[in-house]
């Protein structure tokens, strides 16, 4: 299986403090790359896998993920993890903005967003 990157999921509660979070990250040279209004990730220009995103929120699913692993095949990762029992705590499903994605449970009761961006 394929890691293609890994982020920070950060929980700001708000918009103010996710602003204050943009204007503190950017002062680190990160820019802003996606802004969905309840989710804001920066990246950096040099690296651009290298990147951490803000939640005010998580719209689509029940917590937000204090962890995001962007895999080549998220299909087969889900087979991998579901075999081995890790408790699923967002089943598998594809996103309006290009994601396919589900959340798992880690061992130390971290929330992990596991992805693959679609290519349709």
């Amino acid at each position: 299986m394929t890691i293609r990157r890994i982020m920070p999921d950060l929980h700001t509660g708000s918009t103010a403090a996710t602003d204050r979070h943009r204007t503190f990250y950017g002062l680190l040279g990160f820019e802003e790359v996606m802004d969905m209004d309840w989710v804001v990730t920066m990246a950096s220009p040099a690296n651009p896998t290298a990147q951490i995103s803000f939640f005010t929120e998580e719209r689509t699913a029940p917590v937000v993920p204090e962890l995001s692993v962007e895999v080549e095949d998220v299909d087969a990762v889900y087979a991998a993890v579901t075999a081995r029992g890790a408790e699923i705590v967002r089943e598998l499903r594809d996103e309006e903005w290009g994601v396919r994605r589900f959340f798992v449970r880690d061992p130390g009761g971290r929330v992990v967003n596991v992805l693959t961006h679609r290519e349709d």
